[in-house]
């Protein structure tokens, strides 16, 4: 996108300097010849009247003309020719070679002036004139191409930024972007993404809302019923037990389809999950958080030990610990902390600092949407507790003072771990 704005760019500010260079070259050479014409024949005017002057009381004779008051009107190396009926030509100057610039004017009766001056300074000031052109037609494609890049990259950079924004949409960052370009037309589309985020993370929290609602109430109703069941199948009655059975076989099937369902929910909505170690991916997240912090006057401290892998979505837990992250930024205090380390059957990501924590009463509804402590949207919790979830794992608020809230992540299963590739170093060059 960049090379193709500065190519563009380039392109016009190259044909401008050539459809104004050419016939700004052409006219400046001709100029500088009639400027140089116009000062012979000024200087000649000049000479006419010290001639006229001088001739009224000599009786037109050049003889008594005083030659070295004509010399100071003469430009240097230039020739005078002082021409009269009858008389030899007068000539002040050197000789100026061939081809010379000359002009000419009448004086007196059938006599005439004639100023010559060498060919060769009036094309050494063409010349130089037609260099200072070309030299100001230069600077000005350089400064055309110094403007086309700062306005490529001006371009280029939001435009790239908001891709990444539509990127990390498709792969489950639901949290708004605040910063803008100040280019209306993308930060209309930032508005427009940032609408569209919001919009999905509701719709998942209530598609993921309603199918446990579901779930919960389909299994507490097939519960009840394979109870009843159960119960029939004791019933004295021979043709009530086979159809008590029968019932009963039917509801365990139909619990083994829902579970069937649930958990291939579960894996579509952790496709894009890899093999990642914790280490590398939470370094990542501290890099990025470390200059707010320190803005802020504040530290973080990283414990990552080596080895921790699990099957996770690299965006989401990025965004789910980045959300962490920013919110002990906003309604924390101290260093933050940022942790993990292996549990039974599960890894546990937790990000803690030394604030005041969560109030009592908000302590269960902490991540809820909208809920806050401070005068925040109330969305970073809830964003971050969904994209959890969509990995199978789970958020919960730990220790409420100090806060520390635990990210619960299934620990990779060995198959995944030895068919997935570990990535291997470059040899050094």
């Amino acid at each position: 996108m960049r090379r193709r704005i500065l190519q563009s760019t380039l392109l016009v500010v190259a044909i401008t300097a050539l459809v104004l260079g050419g016939p700004l070259t052409i006219t400046t050479w001709r100029l500088v010849e009639d400027f140089t014409r116009g000062e012979l024949t000024s200087s000649l005017e000049r000479v006419a009247g010290r001639l006229d002057a001088t001739l009224t009381g000599a009786n037109g004779d050049f003889s008594n003309v005083d030659m070295r008051a004509l010399e100071l009107a003469i430009p240097a190396g230039g020739r005078l020719v002082l021409q009269q009926a009858g008389q030899p030509p007068h000539v002040i100057g050197p000789d100026v070679g061939a081809n010379p610039v000359s002009e000419t004017i009448p004086f007196g009766p059938g006599g005439s002036i004639t100023l010559e001056e060498p060919h060769l300074v009036l094309r050494a000031e063409q010349v130089q004139v037609t260099l200072v052109v070309a030299l100001l037609v230069v600077l000005s494609v350089a400064t055309g191409a110094v403007v086309a890049t700062v306005t490529a990259r001006r371009l280029a950079e939001p435009l790239r930024g908001v891709a990444d924004r539509a990127a990390r949409l498709g792969a489950g960052d639901f949290r708004s972007a605040p910063e803008r370009h100040g280019i209306p037309e993308l930060d209309a589309v930032s508005d427009v993404l940032d609408t569209s985020a919001t919009a999905l993370a509701e719709l998942v929290q209530r598609e993921r809302a309603l199918v446990g609602d579901v779930s919960h109430q389909l299994r507490s109703r097939l519960t009840a019923l394979q109870l009843r069941l159960d119960e029939l199948t004791q019933h004295p009655d021979p043709s009530a037990r086979r159809e008590a059975l029968a019932a009963l076989e039917q509801a365990e099937r139909l619990s083994a389809v829902l579970d069937e369902l649930l958990e291939a929910a579960r894996a579509a909505r952790a496709a894009g999950a890899q093999l990642q170690d914790l280490r590398e991916g939470l370094s990542t997240v501290a890099d990025e958080w470390r200059p707010a912090l320190r803005a802020a006057g504040r530290s973080l401290k990283l414990r990552v030990p080596a080895g921790l892998l699990a099957r996770v979505t690299p965006a989401r837990i990025r965004e789910a610990v980045g959300a962490l992250v920013e919110n002990a930024i906003q309604h924390g205090a101290g260093t933050v902390t940022l942790s993990a380390r292996a549990a039974e059957n599960s890894l546990l990501i937790e990000v803690s600092d030394a604030g005041a924590g969560v109030p009592e009463e908000l302590v269960p509804h902490v991540f809820d949407r909208g809920v806050s402590v401070g005068s925040s949207t109330g969305l970073g919790l809830a964003l971050a507790r969904a994209l959890v979830e969509a990995d199978g794992g789970r958020l919960e608020l730990s220790r409420a003072r100090p806060p520390m809230f635990t990210i619960f992540l299934p620990v990779a299963r060995a198959d995944a771990v030895v068919g997935t590739p570990l990535p291997v170093s470059s040899p050094p060059r």
